[in-house]
């Protein structure tokens, strides 16, 4: 008596454990998609100041270009909204997303302000050939800081594909099985009127909830799919599916079933069930039948 409880107590310590572990891992991979995040808006905040350093540089670089006091008055006015706007900026914290997106709205009025100014001062034609000297240097300054956007860019792509990559669904647990006609297991092949396919869609706290169309598709020994699901995109291809069901996935653990009907003479042998989604393969497993 005292032999078993031990032992019952050693699995009920060795499943807490687990579940720590788990818990752990869990949080972790949520701190890293959430430092990922905020990566991402640091670079996305660095780059808009960036973008108003440029345009206010370019707004220093037109008023040598032109000898119109009206003009360069207007200009100087337009700069050092400019340069309020990015103090403004600098400011913020790039968490705050209702500034931010306030910001970048300024940010679009400055670019297209700016362009009017550029079309103006180009129809004037007035530019002084003594000032080409400092026009190189300033040109010289835009390209470095066109450079820094450049760079600022690769990298918040890469953070963007990171967390997409940890947004993607996936499948476990997959199993199959061969029914005859009452719903229970076929004991030989031919027998077999329907195949059930079930998995469970892990849970993934960075996945968007909402209904999403999960396809099956099982591949006969000869390498041929049983059809009769239509068809998906995938990898810039339409491929053929056996079956494809609708699930409301809200980030949880989401168990799914599938049945394909038997409409073909199957044969023995190792059969291949893959599972897709949002356009990606997140499970796959090969089941053999004799």
């Amino acid at each position: 008596m005292k032999k078993g409880y031990f032992v019952a107590l050693i699995i009920v310590i060795l499943a807490l454990l687990g579940g720590v572990a788990w818990l752990f891992l869990s949080l972790q991979e949520q701190k890293q998609v959430n430092k990922d995040m905020q990566e991402l808006a640091e670079l996305d905040k660095q780059e808009m100041e960036n973008e108003y350093e440029r345009f206010a540089l370019q707004y220093s670089e037109m008023k040598t270009q032109i000898n119109n006091d009206s003009i360069v008055a207007q200009l100087t006015q337009e700069q050092m909204k400019t340069q309020q706007l990015l103090e403004e900026l600098k400011r913020v914290k790039a968490s705050d997303a209702r500034e931010i997106a306030r910001l970048k709205k300024e940010l679009a009025t400055v670019r297209a302000v700016l362009r009017d100014y550029v079309m103006q001062i180009d129809s004037l034609n007035r530019l002084n050939e003594n000032l080409k000297a400092e026009n190189t240097r300033v040109n010289a300054e835009l390209e470095q800081r066109n450079a820094q956007v450049a760079g600022l860019s690769s990298e918040k792509a890469s953070l963007s594909e990171k967390v997409a990559i940890a947004a993607q669904l996936d499948a476990t647990n997959i199993h199959m099985q061969a029914l005859n006609k009452h719903g229970k297991d076929a004991k030989k092949l031919k027998d077999c009127t329907q195949m059930k396919v079930s998995f469970v869609i892990t849970k993934n706290v960075t996945a968007s909830n909402g209904n999403r169309t999960i396809y099956v598709r099982i591949q006969n020994p000869g390498g041929n799919t049983l059809g009769g699901g239509g068809t998906f995109a995938y990898e810039n291809r339409n491929l053929e599916c056996s079956a494809k069901k609708i699930i409301e996935y809200t980030g949880e653990e989401t168990p799914v079933t599938v049945y394909w009907n038997v409409s073909q003479m199957l044969e023995a042998g190792d059969y291949r069930v893959s599972i897709f989604a949002d356009g990606n393969m997140i499970g796959s497993r090969t089941f053999s039948f004799k």
